[in-house]
């Protein structure tokens, strides 16, 4: 009896899991089904059209997942200020853009590239040491307490972004100038991309690579993935742990700031709360894609993406949120890392 009883308790995840994967069969089959249809009844253009759409959203919260995920995994700690982050760096690029002399009027001229360059840059680096000091004054004193403690703190420093972006700027949803050019390219018929979208997209590609170089080739890169892996061990060979996570802290404010700018270049607005809704998709792409992965979070946010503009294309874009979480849910009931996901160590 006892023996039977061990083999029906051990059958019975068994048989769970085969039901869930069932499910999950016949779920992936129905929504298939239903973009099929509609890819019939609409057609490939307007298909192809949401899929470039959806490419440059998920290039903006690639940028922002990237730092989500580099934080994690090298503390484990969920920065919910690094939504606000991004928002701050389109502000800085919106109050500096009339410092260089550019509005609307120069859009799309060759005179306001190196001017955009260095609004870029400027951005960029005002992003990194804003982390860096929020690290500092109120992620560091914590780093051993109680993960409770770091999580409500993050919380706290978003609200104080918030708070201060507000004073600055006002509730109001403010005008970001459109400088990028308005000249589109035909794929194929129907389908067309504008310049637009290949700036977003190439701007996050390249600093997705300029990234990915970084961590491969540089010591504070091997710092950064050996400090992730083993802190005991890094402190053993004499590594700064403070400064590889300060680093880690620049690094990732720096892409959440480039993003601002680059979604204000895009979408041309941009309010004190954005970074709240934006850090959330960012961060569910993160999750999405593998915390702690780099690589992952950029396809989790290519994903969440595209989900996201299929979902306000084929579907009503009420029901964008909820899809985006029932297949972020989807995904961590049967791959819990995500999909490229790596096992971080406790530290």
């Amino acid at each position: 009896m006892a023996v039977a009883r061990t083999i029906a308790a051990r059958e019975r995840p068994l048989a769970l899991s085969r039901l869930l994967n069932i499910l999950l069969v016949v779920l992936v089959a129905v929504v298939l089904l239903f973009l099929v249809r509609q890819l019939v009844v609409r057609g490939p253009s307007y298909f192809s059209q949401i899929l470039v759409f959806g490419l440059a959203n998920g290039s903006i919260y690639a940028l922002i997942a990237i730092g989500y995920t580099m934080v994690y995994g090298i503390i484990e700690l969920i920065n919910f200020a690094h939504g606000d982050v991004f928002t701050l760096g389109g502000f800085v690029a919106l109050a500096l853009l009339p410092a260089f002399g550019i509005d609307e009027s120069m859009r799309g001229t060759a005179a306001i590239a190196l001017p955009l360059l260095a609004i870029f840059v400027i951005a960029m680096l005002f992003c990194g040491i804003v982390n860096v000091l929020i690290e500092r004054v109120a992620y560091r004193p914590l780093r051993h307490a109680p993960r409770l403690a770091p999580l409500i703190t993050a919380v706290g420093m978003s609200f104080v972004l918030e708070g201060l972006m507000f004073l600055w700027k006002g509730p109001f949803n403010l005008h970001f100038p459109d400088l990028l050019p308005s000249q589109t390219i035909t794929i194929v018929e129907g389908t067309t991309v504008s310049v637009k979208e290949i700036i977003v997209i190439g701007i996050a590609l390249v600093l997705a690579i300029a990234l990915g170089v970084f961590i491969e080739r540089t010591k504070l890169g091997k710092a950064r993935r050996a400090t992730a892996q083993d802190r005991d061990a890094v402190q053993l060979m004499r590594i700064d742990i403070n400064r590889t996570i300060s680093a880690t802290f620049f690094i990732g404010a720096m892409l959440a700031g480039a993003g601002g700018m680059v979604f204000g270049l895009y979408f041309n607005n941009i309010t004190f709360d954005l970074g709240f809704s934006a850090g959330l998709f960012a961060f569910t792409a993160a999750v999405f894609g593998g915390i702690g992965n780099i690589y992952g979070a950029a396809l989790g946010g290519l994903a969440i993406g595209m989900i996201q503009s299929f979902s306000d294309g084929y579907f009503d874009s009420t029901w964008t949120q909820v899809v985006v979480f029932a297949v972020l849910i989807l995904v961590l009931v049967f791959r819990p890392t995500g999909l490229l996901g790596m096992r971080v160590p406790e530290k």
